[in-house]
Order: C-alpha cells, then structure tokens, then sequence
C-alpha cells in the first residue's frame, strides 16, 4: 500500500526537487488523484489531514477517496482517471 509511515507524516517535510511525468505508472496515477484535490501528494495530504491512513481500493491499490482542504470529499473510480493526455501535468515529488 503505502510507504509513508505515522512518524513521517507528523514530521514538517518538504520535497528536494520535482519532476513531470512522462509514462502513466500506478504511481502516476495516485500523484494524480492527490494533485487533483490539491495536494502534492500522499505525504502532504496525511500532514495537512492530520490522518494515519488513505483509503485504496483493493483491487487496484489507487485512491478511493479524498478529503479537499474545503472539506469536500473527492470520489474516485477503480479504474484509471489520469488520461494519457493528463500524464504531463502530474508533478513527482523527490524527498
């Protein structure tokens, strides 16, 4: 599932350097999801969120479900969202 651990999700962390996505990769494709609701990504999300855990879907281990900084939630679907065509837009954090 995922490789941020509660200790690092409580810590101020801030990426190194960024990076656009060339392929799609299951990676790309939770980037995605957490760029959509407008967090860099799984990290920043559990910091500003203040939770231990992001739901999956288990079939397919991408995002289920999302919480925007107004308080809304983002659905999503089992299956991919990120179009080929939206991959370029995906920014990789390097911590």
């Amino acid at each position: 599932m995922s490789e941020v651990s509660g200790v690092m999700a409580n810590a101020e962390i801030k990426p190194k350097f960024t990076h656009r996505a060339k392929k799609w990769s299951d990676g790309v494709e939770n980037l995605y999801r957490f760029q959509q609701a407008g967090y860099r990504d799984e990290i920043e999300y559990k910091q500003v969120k203040q939770v231990d855990m992001v739901e999956y879907w288990p079939e397919t281990g991408f995002v289920k479900k999302l919480q925007r900084r107004d308080n809304t939630f983002y659905y999503y679907n089992k299956q991919r969202e990120c179009e080929d065509k939206e991959v370029h837009k995906v920014k990789v954090y390097v911590y």
